[in-house]
C-alpha cells in the first residue's frame, strides 16, 4: 500500500469526533472534535469547526472554535472571528483583526535563546529604576 503525502482530505461541518485525529497531506476540518490533532501535514479549519483540544502540525489556517493549544512546525495563520483559547507557538504567526485569542504566543523564526539581562560589573552598584525624580515620574 503506497502512501500519498499529498491528498486533500475534508471531513465536513457534520461530522463530529471524538478522539485523536491523525492525518497526512493536508485536511480541512469544518466539523466538531473533541480531542487532539497530530499531523506532519496542513490543516484548515473552517467557519464551523469547534476543536475541543491540543493541536500540533505542520501549518495551519485556523477559523471557527478553538479551546487548546496549537504548536505548528511552520506556520500559525489565524483569520478575522477565530475565538482561541489556547497558547500558539510556532515560528511565523499571521493573526487578522477581529480574532479573539486568550493566551500566550511564542513566536521565534530564527530559534533564538532569550539573553539575559546585563549584569552590573563588579565594584559597581546597580542602576536605579525609574528617573531619579521625586514621585517616580
Amino acid at each position: 500500500m503506497s502512501s500519498n503525502n499529498n491528498s486533500k482530505n475534508v471531513l465536513n461541518s457534520d461530522v463530529e469526533l471524538s478522539g485523536t485525529l491523525r492525518f497526512a497531506g493536508e485536511l480541512t476540518f469544518d466539523g466538531k472534535l473533541d480531542g487532539d490533532i497530530h499531523s506532519d501535514g496542513m490543516l484548515n479549519l473552517g467557519d464551523n469547526a469547534v476543536v475541543k483540544g491540543n493541536i500540533n502540525v505542520h501549518s495551519i489556517t485556523v477559523r471557527g472554535r478553538i479551546n487548546g493549544n496549537i504548536t505548528a512546525k511552520e506556520k500559525i495563520d489565524i483569520k478575522a472571528k477565530t475565538e482561541l483559547f489556547g497558547d500558539i507557538r510556532a515560528p511565523r504567526l499571521v493573526m487578522e483583526e477581529g480574532v479573539t485569542f486568550v493566551g500566550q504566543t511564542e513566536v521565534n523564526p530564527s530559534k533564538v535563546s532569550p539573553t539575559p539581562p546585563p549584569q552590573p560589573r563588579p565594584g559597581e552598584s546597580p542602576k536605579p529604576v525609574g528617573s531619579g525624580k521625586p514621585g517616580g515620574f
